[in-house]
């Protein structure tokens, strides 16, 4: 994909604007000239910027990626070496962003659904964001568990990504019950990991 990471005020002031005009109105009704407007910056900067209407569609993707991540590991870690509540935390979060942002909900889906055009943009980020979630997962746990199996520690970390992944795709409690659920499983998988095996 090869896009700049590099931010700026007026950078990270289009990738909002977009976001915001994108919530509100689908990718489809985004326009650079409003997505110009609601940033306070001329259309022509806007181009500058992203080169085209694709290049903003990779940008806002990125952004949406990076912030969930942040997001995941903030909730992991405040609440220090309580695993449980940690998961919780983290799970809780993942499972009420895919039901309120639908930007999120296709990216960790790949499902088919709002905009056709910023989909792609969307969908290639799934392979990324289930890594970087799993890999924010194991750097907590790994510091919070010493001593654990790496391959049994990882396996935990990919494997509650990927339930939860799954209760994004097809719910089948309201959140609160899946979240607790789901961090029980999570507890479970996780100190399996630090007994040894015989």
């Amino acid at each position: 994909m090869g896009e700049s990471r590099s931010t700026t005020p007026v950078r990270d002031g289009i990738v909002a604007a977009a976001r915001a005009l994108t919530v509100a109105r689908g990718w489809d009704g985004v326009r650079m000239g409003a997505v110009a407007t609601a940033a306070g910056v001329s259309r022509q900067t806007v181009y500058n910027e992203f080169g085209s209407k694709a290049g903003l569609a990779e940008a806002l993707a990125r952004h949406e990626v990076d912030r969930f991540v942040d997001d995941v590991r903030a909730a992991l870690g405040a609440h220090g070496t309580d695993v449980r509540a940690g998961a919780y935390a983290a799970i809780r979060h993942t499972l009420t962003q895919a039901a309120d942002n639908p930007l999120i909900k296709a990216i960790l889906t790949s499902a088919r659904g709002g905009s056709d055009e910023l989909l792609p943009y969307l969908t290639t980020r799934a392979d990324l964001v289930l890594t970087e979630a799993s890999g924010a997962l194991l750097e907590w746990a790994g510091g919070i568990l010493r001593g654990a199996d790496p391959a049994a520690l990882a396996f935990a970390a990919d494997s509650t990504v990927r339930l939860v992944v799954s209760h994004i795709v097809l719910p089948q409690a309201p959140v609160d019950q899946t979240a607790r659920a789901l961090a029980d499983l999570a507890v479970h998988l996780f100190l399996k990991s630090t007994t040894p095996t015989r």
